[in-house]
């Protein structure tokens, strides 16, 4: 299987972040009788599931659409014959369906290759057959990449007797033959690829539109090309850099959907290399490595692991249900027999996870199949002439109401399957009950499992460390705000912390002060493409259930006796538990063996040791596990004055990948032992890295200590730290539409910001990193300045942490864009209509040369005194700040009075203000009249602070914003509205929805939501129904037909990978995009989300606009940027990477009267601004003439930098991004290392 042939990576686009969704559909005889009317109506199906499917730049470019059906016997008997080939009977020859480079010489050698296959393997050549195709419908685009396709066949050698012992041949024929191709490296090597090599079944597939599928392969409107089923498939990949290869049906499946896990389970696979064997394979099995090539889609590594397991013995619907299984872990009242099969499974291979519809076939049956979470739409019908027709959705083959028998959906985790060889249905129950009974699994389970809360110790006190707490607390980072903050909520309530407001303190690259290494990390989530699950609703399905230890052997079909393994219910050890691992080999006689890795070495070794340290540790590792060794700990216990640790982190990962490498990871577990792990992401980081268990030893410790003060006792404080780290682990996960633990082990759902290439490569192996930093030695120098300032002479940290000050404003804490000085001055320049105030306040926030606070404080503009142009020049003020508009905060999280107030502003300047998701007041909508004020028109037992209004005001909010609460939309709402904005992901807490405490949901509030007043209102993480690229595309059509007026935004949060989102969401037929910064604020969200998901909109910004000009799809769509933007020069830097449009929403707020006290969620502000209470209400100061003075000066200060750099009109600016470069001598120790070519 060779790479496909995108773009190469450029910029911040890697063709590695390609997705794709689709519409999926089969039609089979459940008799097995064959005809060429069911080729006939696959190709139908087809054709019925266009508008699935997506075009981009050249309408004639289809993303791919394929059929696969049987082998049409007589047919090619027929053709061949014609040559002068007689094939064998059938069962007894193959057929390979082939792509091959059109250049001759390439060409011959690809063919060479198969033949030298087939002869080493003992097997026939028998010919081959040009498949006659008709290309003159295709577009340019595609014609240009089109292969030569031929099919070759291959006849059974001696010693093959059955029919599927020829299949295993072809199956290594195909692979051989690849990996010797793939090892020519030849440039036209790339376009070689088999879509299918089978005694069975042959995949006719292309880059093409549906209903250029019957027309482009001839072959298919031949009538003596039967079959007695057809599987289809039509994609919508939201990269718009389609392939042939990458076109379904592959050789076993079609998938519609997303494998979130997918990083991960990759890596297991390769993981298993030197632990696995096959009894059926045999020595046949090293022939197929590597079974995933990089750079393959979700769909084609899915479809090779089930091959494997398929060629290894397991029936197909055996191996779809281990690689997908339903959700037992939760699920009481499923049969015994059923949930000991799937646990029994679990241990052998990680759940492919993700929304996922999947319909299957090896020739002889044909199925589907939903994941645990049925995210995904698949429909059936059966006929009463034994037609069984099932599609991504009902209505595919008109078929008349009284011919149709049954009518139903797959539902979640189940599985449906046609046997054409016994001519029956085989439904859901007797599939698995056959299956679940087939082998004594309940037993073994019984035998061979131990559960960690099972194991009798004698409960020893833990051995404690001699060093004091403060010390220890200090070498690992703590601030008086970490436990304050987070670790205090989580132990008094059992619940994460929540705060308000956005992030403006410095990434930790930029930060003057220590930061962990779990800072330099942030979560990925799903966003369109795939959903974030729901992990409140959907409980049933998420799972922290986690196995320590080796793991049997993949394709042991015939095991009679497995490896025991230890189970524990959630990875977060206590005391106790940790004491039993570290002892295990006393509490279960042997049956296991733990070894404990040190991660201190001595301090006066200094930072150059680490790299030296960390290969010593993985060396270690590696023996361990071959002398026996089944469950490692990687501990930091010993750490002193004179010893300091490597950060868990890195030398987890670096043991995980080093094990990985070696083929030895399924051997042993690893436990991490580390003080450093105290707040969610934390524990998310440690086991997406690959750790099975996490003991917080310091953590805890820190809780014992001061159960005083938290008002409970010491064991349950640890208790209730324990379950709100594990809820918090469940909504990160469910961000990534993840919903196992052991889904999510080893699954790398991160990505880097401020670490070096060199140090991502070789220890965070898969993790992208895109602005580099720093190296592995100046992360050894941070970790030795925490250890300094621990065990040094700082009279300051001599009797208390340090105080931190990144969660809210601290004197000698760490920087804030927000100072109380900027805010004071903004306030007071819009107050006084002052310009020289503000640009005082401007140079505050702007001059980043000191305190480096974000990445565009790093660069410069390239400016030329021979191209400056007198001020006068430049686009008026008034026209730039029609580009601007308020952020989507919604009147629930604000209070009425600074609500209407923006809007009243926005619309006085020709701008737009945001309703955000709670709905609008219908009385806001009619114009205003003279002598209208604001509480004559709402209603005075509404409003607190009246103010007049000028005729011609408008009270409305020009974008409406639908989320996934739908709180307070209607079809006046969405009829009143310019802009219709369609809320995918919030900056502050992508992947999660919003939350509006209940004691702000006051009378008012509750009616304009439709809900009851004091109940906290929280929107679902997804839109329940958006769980794909197509569905995002159907509520866009739907909102056009809503309001044919209004333009349809869609917001995204920046992440890596965006710009290819971004440009299927273009495809759907979007006409505006907001990327928003991982900055932006909120009213209320965990402190996690704030910190730790989402990156700097510098790059998503970027990386959108660079992939958006590479699919010539940038003219289509308006581009909006938000999340901190407060000055003039952020909005030139913002339209010199791209962006046409600006969103502020923290700044108008600050110039309403918000001076940062963090106490949005609270209900507490106590100037009237994000609060619903009357009292506070009344000190509310805002006016719009404020407001209407901070844009003015923002598009002032914006026109004198276009002046200065020669740009005459805004829209000359777009895209500039030659106009910008980094500044030169950047003194800080860590920035220094950034690159942003």
């Amino acid at each position: 299987m060779n790479e496909p042939r995108f773009p190469q990576p450029q910029g911040l686009y890697h063709p590695a972040r390609e997705h794709d969704a689709c519409g999926v559909g089969f039609v089979a005889h459940i008799k097995g009788k064959r005809s060429h009317a069911i080729v006939e109506q696959g190709l139908l199906i087809l054709k019925n599931l266009t508008h699935r499917g997506a075009v981009g730049a050249d309408p004639k470019e289809s993303d791919g659409a394929g059929i696969q059906i049987q082998i049409p016997d007589r047919f090619l008997r027929e053709e061949m014959a014609a040559q002068g080939v007689r094939l064998p009977p059938v069962g007894q020859y193959g057929v390979g369906m082939v792509f091959l480079p059109k250049e001759p010489a390439s060409r011959l050698a690809c063919e060479y290759e198969i033949e030298r296959a087939i002869k080493h393997e003992g097997q026939v050549l028998l010919g081959w057959r040009d498949v006659p195709v008709d290309n003159s419908e295709l577009g340019e685009s595609v014609k240009r990449i089109e292969p030569v396709i031929r099919e070759v066949f291959i006849g059974r050698g001696a010693g093959i007797t059955v029919t599927d012992a020829l299949e295993r041949k072809l199956y290594i024929i195909r692979k051989a033959s690849g990996h010797a191709i793939q090892a020519l490296k030849l440039a036209h090597g790339k376009e070689f690829y088999v879509p299918s090599m089978s005694a069975r079944t042959v995949v006719y597939k292309g880059m093409l539109l549906a209903d250029q599928v019957s027309t482009y392969f001839r072959d298919l409107q031949d009538p003596r090309v039967v079959s007695a089923l057809a599987l289809v498939h039509q994609r919508f990949s939201t990269n718009t850099f389609p392939t042939w290869d990458l076109a379904h049906p592959f050789r076993m499946i079609a998938h519609n959907g997303e494998i979130n896990t997918l990083r991960g389970n990759v890596n297991w696979i390769r993981a298993r290399q030197g632990a696995i064997s096959s009894p059926i394979l045999g020595r046949d099995l090293d022939k197929i490595w590597p079974l995933i090539y990089p750079g393959q889609s979700d769909s084609a590594s899915f479809d090779n692991a089930l091959e494997l397991l398929v060629m290894s013995g397991y029936p197909i619907a055996h191996a779809v249900m281990m690689m997908i299984p339903e959700a037992w872990e939760g699920h009481a009242l499923m049969d015994p027999n059923r949930r000991a099969f799937y646990e029994y499974h679990a241990a052998m291979m990680e759940p492919w996870d993700g929304p996922a519809a999947i319909a299957f076939t090896d020739g002889r049956r044909i199925g589907a199949t939903l994941d645990r979470n049925g995210l995904r739409p698949a429909r059936y019908i059966v006929t009463d002439n034994d037609l069984v027709i099932m599609a991504s959705e009902a209505g595919v083959l008109p078929v008349p109401e009284d011919r149709i028998v049954k009518k139903w959906r797959l539902q979640p985790g189940k599985m449906f399957l046609v046997d054409l060889e016994k001519g029956r249905i085989v439904d859901d129950k007797e599939l698995k009950d056959s299956l679940a009974s087939g082998k004594p699994y309940a037993e073994w389970i019984e035998r061979i499992r131990i559960k960690l809360d099972d194991v009798e110790s004698d409960k020893q006190q833990p051995v404690r460390s001699g060093v004091p707490l403060l010390d220890r607390q200090q070498a690992f980072g703590y601030t008086q705000e970490d436990v304050k903050f987070l670790m205090t909520p989580m132990a008094a309530n059992g619940e994460e912390a929540i705060g308000s407001m956005g992030n403006d303190s410095p990434l930790a690259v930029l930060s003057d002060k220590n930061k962990t290494l779990y800072h330099y990390f942030k979560q990925l989530f799903a966003q369109v493409t795939n959903p974030p699950i729901d992990p409140i609703r959907e409980e049933l399905v998420t799972s922290l259930v986690s196995f320590i230890g080796p793991k049997p052997n993949l394709l042991g079909i015939d095991e009679m006796n497995p490896p025991i393994r230890l189970e524990v219910s959630q990875p977060i050890l206590d005391f106790y538990e940790m004491e039993k691992i570290r002892n295990i080999d006393r509490y279960t006689e042997g049956k296991f063996k733990s070894f404990e890795l040190d991660l201190c070495y001595p301090v006066a070794w200094g930072k150059e040791a680490i790299e030296a340290r960390l290969a010593s540790l993985c060396a270690q590792a590696e023996d361990a596990v071959r002398s026996g060794f089944g469950i490692l700990i990687i501990s930091d216990r010993h750490v002193d004055g004179g010893r300091m640790p490597i950060p868990a982190l890195l030398a987890l990962s670096a043991i995980h990948q080093h094990l990985v490498g070696k083929g030895l990871r399924t051997s042993a577990g690893l436990v991490v032992e580390t003080g450093s792990a105290r707040e969610v992401h934390h524990f998310a980081l440690l086991g997406g890295y690959g750790a099975e268990a996490v003991h917080p030893y310091l953590a805890l410790e820190t809780l014992l200590a001061m159960q005083e003060s938290l008002g409970v006792d010491g064991r349950k404080a640890i208790k209730n730290f324990v379950k709100a780290n594990g809820k918090g682990l469940k909504k990160v996960m469910s961000k990534m539409g993840i919903s196992t633990y052991m889904g999510y082990t080893g699954a790398q759902i991160f990505e880097a910001v401020g670490l070096a290439r060199s140090l991502v490569d070789k220890y965070f192996a898969g993790t992208t990193s895109s602005v580099e930093g720093i190296d592995v030695f100046q992360l050894a120098e941070e970790s030795m300045r925490m250890h300094r300032a621990a065990f040094g002479g700082d009279p300051v940290l001599a009797n208390a942490l340090d105080a931190g000050g990144e969660y809210a404003f601290r004197v000698r804490g760490e920087e804030h864009m927000w100072t109380p000085d900027a805010i004071a001055k903004l306030q007071h320049a819009a107050r006084a209509n002052d310009f020289r105030t503000f640009k005082e306040y401007a140079q505050i926030i702007n001059d980043q040369s000191r305190r480096h606070m974000t990445f565009r404080g790093l660069f410069e503009f390239r400016s030329d005194p021979a191209r400056e142009i007198p001020i006068d020049e430049v686009e008026p003020a008034a026209e730039i700040v029609k580009r601007f508009s308020t952020g989507a905060m919604s009147h629930g999280s604000i209070s009425v009075e600074a609500h209407t107030t923006l809007a009243v502003a926005m619309n006085r300047i020709g701008g737009k203000s945001n309703t955000g998701e709670g709905g609008e007041d219908r009385k806001r909508y009619a114009p205003v009249k003279t002598g209208e004020t604001l509480a004559s028109r709402i209603g005075r037992d509404r409003i607190e602070i009246d103010f007049p209004l000028e005729e011609g005001d408008s009270l409305k909010s020009a974008i409406k914003q639908v989320a996934s609460g739908r709180f307070g939309v209607t079809t006046e709402y969405l009829a009143s509205a310019e802009q219709i904005q369609i809320k995918m992901a919030q900056g502050a807490k992508p992947g999660e929805g919003g939350q509006l405490p209940g004691r702000k949901v006051s009378e008012y509030i509750a009616e304009i939501r439709y809900s009851t007043p004091g109940v906290e209102l929280i929107s679902p993480p997804p839109h329940h129904d958006i769980y794909s690229i197509e569905d995002l595309a159907q509520l866009i059509h739907d909102l056009k037909n809503a309001n044919p007026a209004a333009s349809i935004s869609v917001k995204l949060v920046s992440e890596v990978g965006v710009g290819t989102v971004a440009a299927g969401v273009v495809k759907a037929k979007a006409d505006h995009l907001t990327i928003s910064g991982h900055d932006g604020g909120t009213g209320a969200s965990p402190w996690s989300s704030i910190k730790h998901a989402g990156t700097p909109w510098e790059l998503g910004l970027a990386e959108t606009q660079q992939t958006l000009v590479l699919n010539r799809l940038r003219g289509r769509v308006a581009v909006q940027v938000d999340g901190q933007i407060k000055t003039g020069r952020d909005v030139v830097i913002g339209a010199l990477l791209g962006a046409d449009e600006f969103g502020f929403a923290t700044a108008p707020l600050v110039v309403e009267g918000c001076i940062m006290m963090r106490k949005c969620h609270l209900n507490t502000c106590p100037v009237g601004v994000a609060t619903q209470d009357p009292v506070l209400r009344k000190r509310f100061a805002g006016k719009p003439e404020h407001v209407i003075n901070f844009f003015f000066f923002v598009a002032e200060e914006a026109r004198a930098l276009m002046a200065q750099l020669g740009i005459r009109k805004f829209s000359d600016l777009v895209g500039r991004s030659d106009l910008l470069e980094v500044r030169q001598g950047i003194e800080h120790w860590k920035a220094k290392g950034l690159d942003f070519s």
